[in-house]
């Protein structure tokens, strides 16, 4: 994992009305590494990493990218910097096979005709190359399990190219099996260079797949930790902030 950051987010703050969302967030994020992104809820990690994405603009702090100053207007800013976000609700068509899903929007063409043998040949590459398992490209998405759901979800954002991933929530409500399979393409993915920030409530997962890990609290970034020096109990301590010092007011 290369020592220099890929982002850096420094003193960001957000409000909506008389609402102060986030209050001041520094993050960093290096090329290939997994950073945990956690927090009770209302901490702001989903505000942030939509200011992140584009989706949001911040109202004060710094962005950088790669040393760069950037700032986003909307998403497709953010894309152009080779950001993706795959939320929550993961935004994927029912009624649509899995290759339409794949590359709805930038389907490849013969023609004015949609070329639907290479779309799906190129379906199966990313599928397999990110160990995907579905039946057919085919199939529609509707009919898929909710790991193959995510899956697909997460390798639509991966055949972007992107060097920075958010996954907000992706092993929520799924099966044993299905959580494995999609923290197995986290490592994946980060494996190819790709730095990636995974928010979640399922704090055991951040120990199989994080390099590190960012605390929110009330809009407030207030701890930052290596995995390797961090336990459940005290994760859990930080998150809570049991036993801290109330943390200044941000002016």
């Amino acid at each position: 994992m290369s020592e220099k950051p890929l982002v850096t987010l420094r003193g960001i703050t957000k409000s909506f009305g008389a609402v102060r969302s986030l209050r001041g967030v520094d993050l960093t994020l290096a090329p290939g590494e997994v950073l945990g992104l956690v927090g009770d809820n209302g901490a702001g990690k989903s505000t942030l990493m939509k200011v992140l994405a584009g989706a949001l603009q911040h109202d004060a702090g710094q962005i950088t990218i790669d040393g760069r100053d950037v700032r986003f207007a909307n998403p497709a800013d953010a894309r152009r910097e080779r950001i993706g976000i795959v939320y929550q609700d993961l935004a994927l068509c029912d009624t649509l096979d899995v290759a339409s899903n794949l590359f709805l929007g930038r389907e490849p063409r013969r023609g004015p005709f949609i070329d639907r043998r290479t779309m799906h040949r190129r379906a199966a590459e990313t599928l397999s190359e990110l160990h995907v398992r579905v039946k057919s490209t085919y199939q529609e998405i509707g009919q898929l399990s909710g790991g193959q759901r995510q899956a697909v979800a997460i390798a639509r954002a991966v055949s972007f190219k992107p060097r920075v991933l958010i996954l907000d929530e992706p092993t929520a409500a799924l099966a044993v099996a299905e959580v494995r399979q999609v923290l197995r393409m986290i490592r994946d993915v980060a494996a190819q260079g790709v730095g990636v920030i995974l928010i979640t409530h399922r704090l055991q997962d951040l120990f199989e797949v994080c390099d590190r890990i960012t605390v929110m609290y009330e809009g407030r970034s207030v701890e930052d930790e290596p995995v390797s020096a961090l336990d459940i109990e005290r994760l859990v301590a930080m998150i809570t902030r049991t036993g801290a010092e109330p943390a200044e007011e941000v002016a």
